[in-house]
């Protein structure tokens, strides 16, 4: 999977259409049983979340997940604006790929999981420039991702800084106020 990726590092303009075409067929490596795995990774990821957001949480990641996977599959916009931010994009490519090999993250060899991450990942952020948590996603303490006045926040952007697993680090959300 980083093989394809990893060539866009030696690109000196990196356009959305080039990357769009790179995840559109990795996605088209993705199964309805390979969701389905995914979403029993997710389910049993979220007996760790607290119980009172558990079901809120676990509603949005399991629709934003296959949702995701099948909008890549059929989107057929044509993207021909280069990547705003390459440095960022560069270091998600690393990052994602770091995640990767850490099979401490990933239990089961054969589940597709880090693939759909991955996609979802670059996907949202740099072709639709839109946060990789989804608008409501809760967070303890009542908070959620939240949309105002043009701009994506998020309630735990900040706290998540020193976390090397975390792809907040890329993601186009700014720290909410609270």
């Amino acid at each position: 999977m980083f093989k394809e990726l990893n060539e866009f590092k030696s690109m000196k303009n990196i356009l959305k259409k080039d990357l769009m075409e790179a995840i559109k067929e990795l996605a088209n490596k993705i199964s309805v049983h390979d969701l389905m795995l995914a979403t029993v990774i997710l389910r049993e990821e979220g007996k760790y979340v607290q119980s009172s957001y558990r079901e809120g949480y676990l509603e949005i990641y399991i629709k934003y997940f296959i949702m995701r996977i099948k909008d890549v599959k059929e989107d057929k916009n044509y993207y021909n604006s280069k990547i705003s931010n390459e440095s960022d994009f560069l270091e998600a490519i690393e990052l994602l790929e770091t995640q990767n090999k850490n099979k401490e993250l990933y239990k089961n060899e054969n589940d597709k999981f880090p693939l759909i991450y991955t996609i979802i990942s670059l996907y949202t952020t740099f072709i639709l420039n839109e946060p990789i948590h989804p608008i409501g996603t809760p967070f303890p303490g009542n908070l959620k991702v939240t949309y105002e006045n043009g701009t994506y926040f998020c309630p735990v952007k900040d706290k998540q800084k020193e976390n090397p697993n975390a792809v907040c680090k890329f993601c186009i959300a700014k720290q909410s106020d609270f």
